[in-house]
C-alpha cells in the first residue's frame, strides 16, 4: 500500500506534476503516495463533464444501472482489501471499516434499483378547470447539470459513494473531490467505475488540495454542489455561490434522551451499551455520534455508572486489530483540539468520570457531567470520543435540552411509549428521530440531513437523486381524457 496512486480524469488514469503522501494516524507509516492534478488537468475534467451533460442524461437506464450494479458487486469482492485500506489511511478500526464497505455496497445497489425505476413521470389531468379540457401534464425530472461532490475524511468510501451513486443514477456527470487526508478509498471507486461502460467524461476523481477548491466551487459549469463537512466551510461555500444548488451535510452534537419509562435494568443496560458504543465508534468522528446524554432524573443515578462502565469496556488500540473498538483520531492536531475542549470544561467545573487523556493522535473514551453551558464542549461538535451526561426533570425539559443547540441532525429517544415517540417527532428540531436507540443509526436509503446549522437538503440515494434534478412539465393538448 505504498505505491503512487494515479487519479481519475474523465474516466482515465492520469498523473500530475506533484504528489503528496498519505500516512496512518495510528503509527505514521506511509500508506500511499497520491498524484495531484494540475490546474490544466482540472480544467480538462470540468470541460469533459460539461460537454457530456446531454449525452449522459440521455443514457438508457439499463446502462447506468448496470454500472452501479457492477461497482456494488466489485466492492463485495474486494471488501477485505478496501477495509484494510480505509483502516490504514483513516485510523478506523478494521471492524468498522468492514461495515463501511458493506454500506457502500448497499448504496450502489440501491442506486441501481432507483435508476431502473426513476423518472417514469407523474401524469396530472388538467381538465379540472374549463381551460384545461383535453390537456394532460406529464412531469419528469432532469439533471441540473454537473455535480461537484466534496467528501470528508470520516467515511472515506461510503460518503464518496453517496455523492457518486445518485449522480450516476440520474445521469448527472460528477467530479468527486475526496478528503486530502483520506483520498485512497475514493480512488478505489474510480478503479471500479473505469471497468464500466459509462460515457467518457461523465465522472472524475480529483484529489485537489483544499486551497484550490474555491475555483472549482465558483465554476459556472458545476451548478450543483454536494458537500459533507464542517458548518463553517459548508456555509462559506453556499454564501459564495448563492445561485447554485447546494446540498450541505454538516455537523451535529447528537443527543440521546433516556426517559422515565425506559427504567428496567435491561432497558438501562441496553441504553448504556448503545450510548458507549456510538459515542466512540470511528473515534467519535461521526456527525451523528452520541455527544450528549439527557437522562430523566428518575433513571440518572442508575444509568450514569452503567454508561461509565460500558465506555471503559471499549477496547482501544491498533485499528488493524479486529478486537479494537476505538482507534486514533484522523490526526494528532484533531486529538489536541479535543483535549483542549475537555480541559477547558474540567477547568470550568465539569466532573471527569473516565478518560481525559491523549496519546499522540489517540484520545481516551471520555465521560463528563456538569459541563457548564458556556464551554466550547457544551455547544460545539466535539468530533471525538467524548460524552457528556446531564440530568433533566421530565419529557418537556428533555426535549428542550435537545433543542438547546445550534445543530439539529439526529436525536435518539429511549422510550417504550408510542405517544411519546410521536411527540418527540413533532417537538425535536432535528432531521431524524430514532426511537429506542441512539441518534447514530442511519440506513443509507432513508432521507438523511439536518435542521438549523446541520445543513440543507437530504442525502439517502433517492433523496439525493431528487436534489440533483429538477421537475420539468410536459403539457399535452387535444387528448380524449
Amino acid at each position: 500500500m505504498t505505491s503512487t496512486h494515479a487519479f481519475w480524469l474523465a474516466g482515465r488514469q492520469a498523473t500530475g506534476e506533484a504528489t503528496f503522501d498519505v500516512t496512518s494516524p495510528w503509527d505514521g507509516r506511509l500508506v500511499g503516495t497520491v498524484a495531484v492534478p494540475t490546474d490544466a488537468q482540472v480544467e480538462e475534467a470540468v470541460a469533459a463533464a460539461h460537454a457530456v451533460v446531454d449525452e449522459f442524461a440521455a443514457t438508457p437506464a439499463h446502462v447506468r444501472a448496470a454500472a452501479l450494479d457492477h461497482v456494488s458487486k466489485r466492492l463485495v469482492e474486494r471488501t477485505e482489501e478496501i477495509a484494510q485500506l480505509i483502516s490504514a489511511e483513516n485510523g478506523k478500526p478494521v471492524k468498522w471499516a468492514r461495515g463501511e464497505v458493506g454500506r457502500a455496497v448497499s448504496v450502489f445497489r440501491f442506486a441501481a434499483e432507483e435508476a431502473r425505476r426513476f423518472n417514469g413521470g407523474d401524469a396530472q389531468r388538467l381538465d379540472t378547470d374549463l381551460g384545461g379540457q383535453g390537456r394532460l401534464a406529464l412531469t419528469r425530472r432532469f439533471p441540473k447539470g454537473v455535480v461537484l461532490g466534496i467528501a470528508p475524511f470520516n467515511f472515506p468510501l461510503n460518503l464518496c459513494a453517496h455523492k457518486i451513486a445518485p449522480a450516476i443514477a440520474v445521469g448527472a456527470p460528477i467530479i468527486l473531490k475526496p478528503a486530502p487526508a483520506t483520498p485512497l478509498s475514493g480512488l478505489v471507486l474510480g478503479e471500479l467505475l473505469a471497468e464500466t461502460e459509462l460515457p467518457v467524461g461523465s465522472w472524475s476523481v480529483l484529489p485537489v488540495p483544499n486551497d484550490r477548491m474555491p475555483a472549482l466551487v465558483q465554476d459556472e459549469r458545476l451548478p450543483v454542489i454536494s458537500f459533507t463537512g464542517s458548518d463553517k466551510v459548508g456555509y462559506a461555500i453556499m454564501d459564495s455561490v448563492p445561485r447554485k444548488h447546494c446540498t450541505l451535510e454538516l455537523g451535529g452534537n447528537g443527543a440521546a434522551v433516556v426517559l422515565a419509562d425506559f427504567a428496567s435494568e435491561e432497558d438501562l443496560d441496553w441504553a448504556a451499551t448503545r450510548i458507549a458504543t456510538f459515542s466512540n465508534y470511528q473515534g467519535g468522528q461521526s456527525c451523528i455520534s452520541v455527544q450528549r446524554v439527557i437522562a430523566d432524573t428518575s433513571v440518572y443515578e442508575r444509568l450514569l455508572p452503567k454508561i461509565v462502565a460500558a465506555v471503559e469496556a471499549q477496547h482501544t488500540g491498533d485499528p488493524a486489530d479486529p478486537s479494537t473498538d476505538v482507534g486514533p483520531l484522523v490526526s494528532e492536531d484533531a486529538a489536541k483540539r479535543v483535549e483542549s475542549w475537555v480541559d477547558e470544561a474540567v477547568e470550568a467545573g465539569a466532573r471527569l468520570h473516565t478518560g481525559g487523556k491523549r496519546d499522540g493522535a489517540s484520545y481516551a473514551p471520555t465521560v463528563l457531567t456538569g459541563v457548564p453551558a458556556h464551554t466550547t464542549l457544551a455547544g460545539e461538535e466535539v468530533f471525538g470520543p467524548v460524552l457528556t451526561v446531564q440530568k433533566v426533570d421530565g419529557e418537556a425539559e428533555a426535549f428542550a435540552a435537545v433543542n438547546d443547540s445550534k445543530y439539529g441532525l439526529q436525536a435518539g429517544v429511549f422510550t417504550h411509549d408510542l405517544q411519546t415517540a410521536f411527540r418527540a417527532h413533532r417537538a425535536l428540531e432535528v432531521g431524524g428521530v430514532v426511537v429506542g436507540d441512539v441518534p447514530s443509526y442511519r440506513a443509507d436509503q432513508m432521507p438523511y440531513g439536518g435542521a438549523k446549522q446541520s445543513g440543507v437538503g437530504r442525502e439517502g440515494v433517492r433523496f439525493a437523486m431528487d436534489d440533483y434534478t429538477y421537475e420539468r412539465v410536459l403539457v399535452l393538448t387535444g387528448l380524449a381524457l
